[in-house]
């Protein structure tokens, strides 16, 4: 990818991407593959013959298997080797979240750890903070959490209640107040805490050491999925925080909580990646044992479908993943060109593509959920079972949906930071948007005749695009500041705005991937792209006639209303044939192959 030309965050809406500012999965390197290929081993050996054990929360067991994590290095992926981390680029932190992704409460506790739980560190610490906590957290000798959510502050961050003050003596600051939901609050040694210094109206964020006196954890959280996950309630009664230990400066917490949470995104668009490959190769494993009617159950075309659509979801979000994270590490490479401290560069990287983390979470999350619901209906009657292995990815799924800001909150984020980014001109929103609109009156369906396979598809993606934006001018026009208050429709035009990332970032992965291996290589994949494309179109259109009645723009409703009709139509497809072909590798390999 090249590294001169500066991408800017939802910059897809409205432009034409190509394959040579994307990076895609089959261009690991090595050394990456090595670590892959680490994750995987560290996986079968220490984390999946223990699952029922780390769900029973053994006592001292996801602590020590951590550890075995730090011993390999998997701890410090992301922190820098002055401090006795790896040092590795995003990209590969990234393929070991993917592949992490798949050890259920583990890699709750392992994502925890090594983002959130250290990485404000690694991007706001000052040199003395980075030197003492840095090493001990990279190595595992030193767990971390990040306690941000209280029980009257959940999406709403800012306006948690837990306070500091200044000691009289001026070396302290005294923290009160309360935080819940905190991964790994069970054996942390490291906390990072966000609290309102006196009577400032924004957060400030402190590293506090587990073991102060005044801290005080209620016992650990029963719940639905990932039950190996430490899940306690903090209070803080009087806790002296050495002054030294402010993070960053004062009132920059919700600034640093704001931009760990886009990390945080992101990462788990990866972690469900992993999670949702390891289940569609239990769905088709059992597929290919199970007989009824004297026949396996992965011979019939129910089945197939199941198993195909499970592929389709998971390698789209897969493509859309990488290259979303190759952005932000460019980008991060570019400011700290530019002269930026590296932990500001990275954050300001991942802030850039805030819209982009934001519907990753989604769409990935979502994909999961569905990837695992797929799974319980393959196995039957003993999907229902807890004996058998999709009870607890079906179960551990869920929390997906919750994590990192709600998928609620996060349709609003990709839409609403879209709208700012382009009235401050940061990206060509209004004058796209105003292009689209003069030309509703002429536009035409895509005729694909003398077209070749990659552009046909290009152009489907293009009239997405042109859906949302049509959308986004007509409900600004018309709701003006009252817009925030219309959720449902901002819901609308984020899925849209989803379909087109998801589906240019599966087009050009599949385009790239042709040029490196030959089109007849990648006829697997067209199928994928062929499928996700001509439901996208279908979904596409709904959204966006829902969308316009709700916006009830009386001028231009008929204009509009024929627009979707044009620009959602897309050519036939045998998609039970595409969907067969997909079914049919999985079902020969018996694992997960693409």
């Amino acid at each position: 990818m090249e590294n001169s030309k500066v991408l800017k965050g939802g910059e897809f809406l409205t432009r034409k991407f190509d394959i040579s500012e994307i990076y895609i999965p089959e261009e690991f390197d090595e050394e990456q593959q090595m670590i892959a290929q680490t994750c995987q081993d560290f996986l079968e050996t220490e984390v999946l013959p223990n699952l029922d054990r780390i769900d029973a929360q053994e006592d001292g067991l996801m602590p020590a298997i951590l550890e075995k994590a730090g011993e390999l290095g998997l701890l410090g992926i992301s922190v820098p080797e002055e401090y006795e981390g790896f040092g590795q680029d995003l990209v590969t932190s990234m393929i070991a979240a993917e592949r992490l992704g798949a050890g259920h409460s583990f890699s709750v506790a392992y994502s925890c750890d090594t983002g959130i739980g250290s990485l404000p560190i690694v991007y706001y610490g000052n040199e003395e903070q980075k030197q003492k906590y840095l090493p001990k957290l990279a190595t595992g000798e030193w767990k971390g959490c990040y306690c941000l959510t209280e029980p009257g502050a959940g999406s709403d961050a800012n306006s948690g209640t837990t306070k500091a003050v200044l000691s009289e003596d001026g070396k302290h600051y005294i923290l009160n107040g309360t935080k819940m939901w905190i991964t790994n609050a069970g054996f942390a040694d490291v906390q990072t805490v966000f609290a309102k210094i006196d009577n400032d109206r924004v957060l400030s964020a402190f590293i506090v050491d587990a073991n102060t006196p005044g801290i005080v954890l209620n016992p650990e959280e029963k719940k639905m999925g990932i039950k190996g996950s430490s899940t306690r309630q903090i209070f803080y009664n009087d806790v002296k925080v050495p002054v030294e230990n402010l993070l960053g400066k004062r009132g920059e917490g919700f600034r640093i909580a704001l931009n760990i949470l886009h990390m945080g995104r992101l990462k788990l668009g990866g972690n469900v990646v992993g999670a949702a490959k390891q289940t569609i190769s239990q769905s088709v494993q059992y597929a290919n044992e199970r007989k009824q009617f004297c026949m396996l159950i992965s011979t019939f075309g129910a089945i197939k479908h199941k198993l195909a659509e499970q592929v389709v979801r998971t390698f789209t979000t897969e493509s859309a993943v990488y290259r979303a994270t190759k952005y932000v590490q460019n980008e991060a490479e570019r400011n700290h060109a530019n002269g930026l401290d590296y932990g500001l560069g990275i954050m300001e990287a991942y802030n850039q593509f805030a819209i982009e983390a934001a519907l990753l979470k989604v769409f990935g999350s979502e994909a999961l959920d569905f990837v695992v619901d797929e799974a319980v209906q393959i196995f039957g009657g003993m999907g229902y079972s807890a004996e058998m292995p999709v009870d607890r990815g079906y179960r551990d799924s869920r929390i997906n949906r919750i994590f990192e800001g709600t998928n609620e909150i996060n349709r609003i984020l990709t839409i609403d930071t879209i709208i700012k980014r382009g009235s401050k001109k940061e990206i060509p929103l209004w004058e796209k948007a105003e292009e689209v609109f003069n030309s509703l009156d002429t536009l035409k369906e895509v005729s694909v005749e003398g077209m070749n396979y990659f552009d046909e598809k290009y152009a489907y993606i293009t009239n997405i695009k042109k859906v949302a934006l049509m959308l986004i001018k007509s409900a600004s026009d018309t709701f003006q500041r009252k817009l925030v208050q219309e959720q449902e429709v901002l819901n609308n035009m984020s899925d849209i705005a989803m379909q087109a990332y998801v589906g240019e970032s599966t087009l050009l992965r599949v385009k790239k991937m042709a040029e490196m291996r030959g089109e007849e290589k990648v006829s697997l994949y067209k199928d994928i792209l062929d499928v996700f494309i001509f439901d996208a179109m279908t979904k596409v259109y709904k959204l966006a006639f829902d969308a316009i009645n709700s916006i009830e723009d009386k001028e231009n409703y008929k204009k509009m209303l024929n627009a979707i009709s044009v620009l959602t139509k897309v050519a036939p497809l045998n998609v039970k044939e595409s969907r067969r072909r997909i079914a049919n590798k999985l079902i020969e390999e018996n694992k997960y192959c693409f």
